[in-house]
């Protein structure tokens, strides 16, 4: 689904059914170097239980036109328009990583309309390292490398998990490196990082919402470590749920990640 944003054209997943904004509505956010892909599961699932879906390109992402935005507070008033550019009244956020920070963010500045916050793999604050914002600087592909490593709880999935043909590591890495080719003038990779590292209006923007949160985190994620999320989880007081797995849970732990959803939504 194309949606006009800002004088720009946006790309929304709908689950594979016709969009409805009459519907609860169901608003997925990628992570950094991700785009709607990651989200099947999820957008399906919710696509056939009584819930339109957005599961969104950001801009200069996948198929939404650039150019990329500065920070997450810009991202979140991105979302916040694709909303009422798509007629939708209320809706609940579910952001990864990245995505995650968007969600809160847009559901601080809009507590009325937003009436479920749910946060995967997230942190806050969302360090990054120099030496990784250095290499995504001079070196983006080493730098795709690491952060493929590093996003997953083991080495090497079982055979087939979770299902025949699949290659979590594998996909991950084209995926990433597909979004980061996408822009020939611009480092996606280092744009996104750095966006995540600026962000520091988390706890203001969590005294500001006002719906349930969830956070679902990776029991092994080394990209956002679940201690870095007590402050944050506090703050919104929300329901935690510990997912065996790393950063890249929705691959990972498709299964959880969903149970969790859906416990979130009800």
């Amino acid at each position: 689904m194309q949606i006009s944003v800002d004088g720009r054209t946006a790309y929304a997943y709908t689950g594979g059914k016709a969009f409805d904004p009459a519907l609860p509505c169901v608003v997925f956010i990628h992570g950094a170097l991700h785009d709607h892909s990651v989200w099947t599961l999820l957008a399906r699932w919710a696509a056939n239980h009584g819930h339109s879906v957005l599961a969104v390109d950001q801009p200069g992402h996948g198929r939404s036109a650039g150019p990329l935005l500065p920070d997450i507070e810009a991202l979140a008033d991105w979302t916040l328009a694709l909303l009422a550019a798509a007629d939708v009244q209320h809706a609940a956020l579910v952001g990864h990583s990245m995505g995650s920070l968007i969600a809160l963010e847009a559901a601080a500045r809009a507590p009325e309309q937003i009436k479920r916050l749910v946060m995967i793999a997230t942190a806050y604050p969302m360090k990054v390292s120099d030496s990784l914002l250095a290499t995504a600087l001079d070196a983006p592909l080493q730098g795709i490398n690491m952060v493929n490593a590093l996003s997953h709880s083991t080495t090497a999935a079982k055979p087939a998990y979770p299902g025949p043909g699949s290659w979590l590591h594998g996909a991950n890495l084209m995926l990433m490196r597909r979004v980061q080719a996408a822009q020939h003038d611009a480092n996606v990779f280092h744009h996104d990082f750095s966006v995540c590292n600026a962000y520091a209006n988390g706890l203001q923007a969590a005294a500001k919402v006002s719906c349930p949160a969830t956070l679902v985190l990776g029991e092994r994620d080394q990209m956002t470590s679940p201690k870095a999320t007590r402050e944050i989880a506090a703050a919104l007081k929300a329901r935690v749920v510990m997912l065996p797995g790393g950063h890249s849970l929705m691959q990972e732990a498709p299964d959880g990640v969903l149970n969790a959803l859906r416990t979130a939504l009800a």
